[in-house]
């Protein structure tokens, strides 16, 4: 299956936190989005991979996605290694997508910027075609370099290159970070109490969408940042009704 628009993230729950909204509103206009998540999550102090990954099936057919696949690499020890590149690029190539949305380029749990790099690299990598790698049936992939990757903003504020309105699919995004039992909102439970798991780190990420949305006239939206300059066939591209 070819996707449009892929989001690879370090832990489950990574991607509904920083670009559901933008995920859900491309698939209600007819496009192809998935999500592959490079670890389970198993380091988190709150929960199980077990359940967590439930979880992520649950998010995952609330966002209306195409696939949604774990590769399994070690939580808080993967690298941006050959061996963990091959592992990215077998799925980038596997998905074929125009368009990756990858972790923060820096953030306060180390996983996400080590992450952006592993799927930065992957990316230019999987277009080279002397590296050779095989799908589950032993049969040759064929090499793919998405057209463009941006990295979603997560706890860091970056500021953005450019953002996205969400506003239409809010509240679907805030019902996609619930199915995330064990980690979110979750501070009358007999599990020790997180970072991420008060009612205050909920309020946040609401916060953060509403920040975003204001800076371009809209109520929601979440924001991206690009390693290379972005450009537009026309001015045209730049008017709209949010400004």
């Amino acid at each position: 299956m070819k996707l449009d628009i892929l989001a690879i993230a370090a832990h489950p729950d990574d991607v509904e936190l920083s670009c559901a909204g933008t995920l859900m509103v491309h698939a209600l206009q007819g496009m192809k989005v998935g999500v592959v998540d490079l670890t389970q999550g198993e380091l988190g102090t709150r929960g199980t991979p077990e359940g967590r990954l439930k979880e992520a099936q649950d998010a995952a057919q609330l966002m209306g996605l195409e696939i949604r696949e774990n590769l399994g690499l070690a939580d808080g020890f993967f690298q941006n290694t050959r061996e963990d590149q091959m592992a990215v690029i077998r799925v980038i190539r596997k998905f074929r997508p125009d368009i990756i949305l990858a972790n923060a380029i820096d953030d306060r749990h180390p996983d996400h910027g080590r992450a952006a790099r592993l799927i930065a690299d992957s990316c230019f990598l999987a277009g080279l075609r002397k590296i050779e790698t095989f799908d589950s049936n032993g049969q040759p992939q064929i090499a793919w370099r998405p057209k463009q990757v941006f990295h979603f903003l997560q706890d860091r504020f970056h500021q953005p290159d450019f953002v996205v309105d969400i506003s239409t699919v809010i509240d679907r995004k805030i019902e996609s970070i619930k199915c995330f039992k064990s980690q979110f909102l979750a501070d009358k439970d007999h599990e020790p109490q997180t970072y991420i798991s008060s009612p205050e780190f909920f309020d946040s990420v609401i916060y953060r969408s509403k920040m975003l949305g204001k800076m371009v006239g809209v109520t929601h939206a979440e924001g991206y940042t690009s390693a290379k300059m972005l450009g537009v066939r026309s001015l045209k591209d730049f008017i709209n009704e949010t400004t």
